[in-house]
């Protein structure tokens, strides 16, 4: 079945029924994610550094997926982290601390100039952006408006894991400071933004990644809220 497109609430329904009803164990779901977006990145081919850029949420804990898989892989990875770590939660706490311990470098990025970000990207291949998730609204708080904004201006190549952040999920609208991707890699479905022309310009190629959910529970959702609607047109 070709995925439809999802809103941000559709995706916490999603994730919450998989855990909650269906047993999947979070971890497991991103970890799956992360090593989806690494196979995507071989895929495209990589020629050097990979910059992973992390913030507090689960993207960030994707994002610290992604950078233990590509040393596995034995692809040069830095991490630039930009948030304190004892922000961290849950599975992306867990995930970071089990990348502490697989040697791959680890920048913490508080309030960095512009030239402290372009000395840390400036042997970058590609940039990933682990930043922002489905659930961020509004305009990127420093340092992220910073750091995205630098990201934009280097020459190497970028992949938005999920969505590019600063881009709103649902209406697809760009906040001032949004990361300009080469390459998005999403998971499960397209998200419903995806489809503004607004968004054509931060997206590039969008890739769909399996992260082991059977779609029954996509389509579950998406029945619940399809007969929500035609109850709401009813009455």
């Amino acid at each position: 079945m070709s995925p439809q497109a999802l809103s941000r609430h559709q995706v916490q329904q999603v994730d919450r029924r998989a855990i909650a009803d269906y047993g999947f164990d979070g971890r497991v779901l991103m970890e799956n994610a992360g090593r989806g977006c690494v196979d995507l990145l071989c895929t495209l081919g990589t020629r050097g550094r990979v910059v992973v850029c992390c913030g507090a949420g689960n993207n960030g804990g994707d994002g610290f997926v992604i950078a233990r898989h590509l040393a596995v892989r034995s692809i040069p990875t830095r991490v630039l982290l930009c948030c304190d770590p004892l922000r961290l939660r849950g599975d992306a706490d867990s995930n970071y601390r089990l990348l502490t311990q697989c040697g791959v470098e680890i920048q913490r990025v508080h309030q960095w100039g512009n030239d402290s970000w372009s000395h840390a990207i400036r042997d970058a291949d590609w940039l990933v952006d682990a930043l922002l998730g489905t659930g961020a609204q509004g305009e990127p708080r420093p340092p992220l408006d910073q750091a995205i904004r630098c990201l934009n201006e280097s020459p190497a190549r970028r992949m938005a894991v999920d969505l590019p952040s600063g881009l709103e999920c649902d209406r697809g609208q760009p906040a001032a400071s949004t990361f300009r991707a080469d390459h998005t890699c999403t998971f499960v479905a397209p998200k419903t933004g995806f489809s503004s022309p607004a968004a054509q310009p931060f997206l590039g190629e969008v890739h769909v990644a399996d992260i082991g959910l059977p779609w029954k529970i996509v389509q579950e959702i998406l029945d619940s809220w399809h007969a929500t609607e035609d109850s709401n047109q009813g009455s």
